[in-house]
């Protein structure tokens, strides 16, 4: 029987990339899905985002296993639209089961050379991002007194990282609000957990890459602080622990940290 038949998963970031790889990890397991990506290029950090195209071809995909999905072209800075998007949702599916806060970026820079636009971009869109859309979720879920919240932070998230200053800041701070909406929300039946991923073979990967003038081989050999011998981790692994997170196999899972390091932090 699949794990998550008849819930509903509201996904950020869900074009490409780990957002993909989850919203069809999440659909062969009977889960509907709402997904949510800007699907246009942003002036920073200025590689290559998700797109339209990507968006239609993952509802199609979907469509094939058996499943439903929901579209919606937004960012998760513009509250009006992720209002409409959640309020859109539940009018089609009745409820939110699971909210995957995935969207994000990262890019280099020195704290002392960072200007004011990319500071705000990146708290933006990584922290206060995953606010406003919560924001609009829970309540869906204080009614049905049930839900998961996973917010995507990073290792970044745990440690400091030199020339992602503000990167790091931006996960920290998604790792405190996982805490405390954990603590908040444990009376109404709703789990709260991040996950910290090593570097994800996704295209941001390659936008780094261009952004330093280094070849993907070259980005590959800087992730070999990974304890096992793996430049970095697949998308896949990022949706197989978020499908873990949101199913009765983490019923008693919250307020927890999650790491998908390949062993990076042990070092």
């Amino acid at each position: 029987m699949a794990e998550l038949g008849g819930q509903v998963a509201f996904i950020t970031g869900a074009a490409h990339g780990q957002g993909r790889a989850t919203a069809l990890a999440l659909a062969r397991e009977g889960a509907r899905i709402a997904a949510y990506d800007v699907v246009r290029p942003l002036p920073y950090p200025g590689y290559a985002l998700g797109t339209q195209d990507d968006l239609e071809s993952l509802a199609a995909a979907i469509g094939e296993l058996g499943s439903e999905c929901l579209g919606f072209a937004g960012d998760v800075r513009d509250d009006v639209t992720v209002s409409a998007a959640v309020d859109q949702t539940v009018a089609r599916f009745g409820r939110i089961d699971i909210l995957f806060n995935n969207a994000g970026i990262c890019a280099y820079g020195l704290a002392h050379e960072l200007t004011e636009d990319a500071w705000d971009a990146m708290i933006d869109i990584n922290l206060k991002g995953p606010w406003l859309v919560a924001r609009r979720v829970i309540p869906v879920m204080i009614r049905q007194r049930s839900g998961v919240i996973i917010n995507n932070s990073s290792i970044a998230g745990l440690r400091g990282m030199g020339r992602l200053s503000h990167y790091a800041a931006s996960k920290w701070g998604l790792t405190g609000l996982t805490k405390s909406w954990a603590i908040e929300l444990a009376p109404h039946g709703i789990r709260v957990n991040s996950i910290h991923p090593t570097g994800v073979n996704t295209p941001m990967n390659d936008g780094l890459a261009w952004l330093e003038g280094a070849t993907p081989e070259e980005i590959a050999e800087r992730s070999a602080g990974n304890l096992l011998p793996v430049p970095w981790i697949e998308p896949e692994d990022v949706a197989q622990a978020v499908l873990y997170l949101a199913s009765e196999r983490g019923r008693y899972i919250t307020g927890s940290q999650h790491v998908l390091d390949a062993g990076l932090l042990t070092r």
